[in-house]
């Protein structure tokens, strides 16, 4: 059974991973099935999510950063709005302090920073005070040019180098080291060959002393081993979201939350 330790309770799947529904207030986001708000977040409670992953900045390849004001006015309402009529953990996906910090009153109960704590230098210590987990995620550069650059040396030590770096930071913040989740961010300043080594490996990272979050719904990696535009990528990404639970993951970050569900519970029935 896993289980995550948030500010003022424990949660626990009995499912292979928790599975994180994706809920995009954005009007960019690179799979338009993920876009929308209070709606789009119950129809993925009603469908099974054990957490709800709530952005109102698109961080896809070529996107440009939002206003802390901007991105406030997106994802407040529909905190508040879940809060009013769920108790389902919220994540939220910020770089902001400000941001976090309206979120956390509204409900929120996660941190997923995509910095992993880089971009606000306040907001680690924040996060340490409220006692709630955070979510840090390797990438290169900014979402604009981040897949200009996507050569390495050696990416698993490279990427597992770089989040153990951001872990020890965390956790000289204040925060629990079980309250540490690592993302080696697919897509992000990575190529193809790049992201299959770190779905492959993705249970080595940090020596398996946190617990990894893949992000693999419906991205170009998927389709590039099927040929398929992003509404057909389904099929791949459950394929590949099985695999890397096999291989150590335990968060999913999806679009289609039933489907992922289905999936695990199968290969949890048969394995």
């Amino acid at each position: 059974m896993k289980q995550l330790t948030l500010a003022d309770r424990t949660i626990t799947t009995a499912l292979p991973a928790f599975v994180m529904g994706i809920v995009n207030v954005t009007p960019d986001s690179f799979w338009s099935g993920s876009r929308g708000g209070a709606e789009r977040a119950f129809q993925l409670i009603d469908e099974g999510a054990d957490i709800l992953d709530i952005g109102g900045e698109s961080t896809r390849p070529g996107s440009s950063y939002l206003s802390a004001a901007e991105e406030c006015e997106r994802i407040v309402p529909v905190i508040a709005a879940v809060r009013a009529r769920s108790s389902i953990p919220i994540s939220v996906d910020t770089r902001k302090l400000s941001v976090l910090q309206a979120a956390r009153q509204a409900g929120a109960d996660i941190l997923n920073d995509v910095s992993a704590l880089e971009d606000d230098q306040a907001i680690g210590v924040y996060a340490a005070q409220e006692h709630i987990p955070v979510i840090l995620m390797h990438k290169r550069g900014i979402p604009a040019i981040m897949q200009q650059n996507t050569r390495y040396d050696e990416i698993v030590k490279d990427v597992d180098a770089y989040l153990q770096r951001r872990a020890a930071y965390a956790q000289a913040c204040g925060i629990a080291q079980d309250k540490i989740i690592v993302d080696p961010g697919i897509g992000f300043g990575k190529d193809g060959a790049g992201n299959r080594a770190l779905i492959q490996q993705c249970g080595t990272l940090c020596g398996g002393r946190y617990p990894v979050l893949m992000a693999l719904s419906r991205k170009s990696c998927i389709g590039e081993l099927t040929g398929r535009p992003v509404d057909g990528r389904l099929a791949g990404t459950l394929a590949a979201n099985l695999c890397a639970v096999q291989r150590g993951a335990s968060f999913l970050r999806v679009h289609d939350v039933a489907e992922t569900r289905d999936a695990l519970s199968v290969m949890s029935a048969l394995l």
